[in-house]
């Protein structure tokens, strides 16, 4: 399975998880720092929209004959806290599920109207742009961190269900 289709199944799986939960199932925190359903949600939308704007970007700069592979893995380690730059920090405001599913649909159309834009994917190995966690990242590991990242939440999420009994 390639990198696009990964996306996409892992939206189909986010929206699963989300689409039958009612307002307070959606905002309620497990616990006072923890964030809730609504909040995860709302910072995956945020770091896509960032993502894709620095792929937009890291498709602008220069080639490279290569970029190091960093080790994102890292990211599907849930033992591991990883704490959210400012940018990507959800708020504190509550969300309605349509809200929220439409928020995602439209940044994951975004990305992927970025991503549909290359018409050779092999520069996406040859392109790279900063990460705060990781420094340079090809563009193909840009994408392959937001499936991860993506991953790490839905699992996250699950949790949050399972706890609280949805």
């Amino acid at each position: 399975m390639n990198l696009f289709d990964l996306l996409l199944e892992s939206t189909n799986q986010l929206v699963e998880e989300v689409k039958a939960l009612n307002y307070q199932q959606l905002n309620a925190k497990p616990a006072l720092d923890k964030w809730s359903i609504s909040q995860i949600c709302h910072h995956l939308y945020l770091s896509e929209s960032l993502f894709s704007k620095s792929i937009e970007n890291g498709l602008k700069d220069k080639d490279y004959e290569s970029v190091a592979h960093k080790p994102i893995h890292l990211v599907s380690d849930r033992t591991k806290k990883f704490e959210s730059p400012e940018i990507a920090k959800p708020t504190e405001e509550p969300f309605d599920v349509e809200n929220m599913l439409n928020l995602l649909t439209k940044s994951r159309e975004n990305l992927l109207n970025v991503l549909r834009s290359i018409d050779d994917k092999s520069i996406l190995s040859k392109k790279a742009a900063k990460h705060p966690a990781f420094g340079e990242l090809s563009l193909e590991q840009w994408i392959e961190l937001l499936y991860i990242h993506e991953q790490r939440h839905i699992e996250q999420i699950k949790d949050i269900k399972l706890v609280k009994s949805y």
